[in-house]
């Protein structure tokens, strides 16, 4: 959230009361996390209580930071990609940014070669469904020893640009291309199924989650998580089922709470905008039991 940082004092009570209540895993995520100057801290205390951490950034900082970063424990982090080269440029309307991501990975691998796990996410927009755009950026991935994932342009999530007039959102005309590159990330998986992280199910659905939209019903596994913002609002899921705001009170006063069942009961049952947040791992677990209900 523009503007908006949480202090030290409260993280820290965060990861105690996340950790306390069986939370294992953690996320650092934006907004761009590596902007924070309390990220370091907060990796190293996330390893010191026992949580497993990983950082999602846009990488355009690492060579500046992923030293600090390194020394204080983070050994996993996942890259957005929206494009390669002036494609990316455009995407985040900045000049020269492009340089700076690749230059950032470059300095992973420099300085602390394969002891650091990393894992592009690649986004699949209109503007990137193509088969040139995804072999750059699967190039990319190679170059830098990534594991390779999918993240699709989303509809309700308030972190990826749509463009002027949602020029980056799919129609139903563009099914064809979007059934070539999901063909490209088919012979990718069955050549390379370590490093294309998602399974062939889950790629196989990506034509109906972007064409669909909404109309996917998948259930989803937010009640698995919890997401809290820069401002301390504390959600269910990355959009919605707000449960307080850690200003106001600790995340242990908020969790098991009546409120907390209900929106988890709720985003099982998808009563809620029905994003395709992890929409593999949703796949994976649930569409065969879907098959057989139908």
């Amino acid at each position: 959230m523009p503007g908006a940082e949480l202090p030290w004092p409260i993280i820290r009570n965060l990861l105690d009361d996340a950790k306390e209540a069986g939370m294992w895993f953690v996320r650092f995520y934006g907004g761009e996390p590596l902007l924070h100057a309390d990220l370091p801290k907060m990796i190293e205390y996330s390893r010191k209580i026992g949580l497993s951490q990983y950082v999602t950034t846009n990488g355009i900082l690492l060579q500046h930071k992923i030293d600090e970063l390194y020394s204080a424990g983070l050994r996993d982090l996942t890259v957005g990609v929206y494009g390669t080269g002036t494609v990316y440029d455009k995407y985040v309307q900045r000049a020269d940014r492009f340089r700076l991501l690749e230059g950032g990975l470059a300095a992973v691998r420099d300085r602390y070669g394969m002891s650091v796990n990393l894992r592009m996410n690649w986004l699949l927009m209109s503007r990137s469904c193509n088969l040139d755009d995804l072999q750059a950026a699967w190039d990319l991935a190679d170059r830098y020893s990534m594991r390779f994932g999918v993240d699709l342009i989303h509809y309700s999530l308030p972190y990826f640009a749509e463009g002027h007039d949602r020029e980056l959102q799919f129609r139903l005309e563009d099914g064809p291309a979007i059934d070539t590159v999901v063909k490209k990330l088919l012979e990718f998986k069955s050549q390379y199924p370590d490093i294309l992280s998602q399974s062939e199910e889950s790629i196989k659905s990506i034509p109906d989650w972007l064409l669909k939209g909404p109309g996917m019903k998948v259930p989803c596994d937010a009640y698995q998580m919890i997401s809290v913002g820069a401002d301390g609002t504390v959600q269910l899921c990355y959009v919605t089922f707000k449960l307080g705001n850690l200003h106001e009170q600790r995340l242990s006063e908020m969790l098991f709470t009546s409120a907390h069942r209900t929106a988890s009961k709720d985003a099982f049952s998808l009563n809620c905008p029905n994003c395709h947040c992890h929409y593999g791992a949703r796949i994976d677990k649930y569409s065969t039991s879907a098959r057989i209900v139908q």
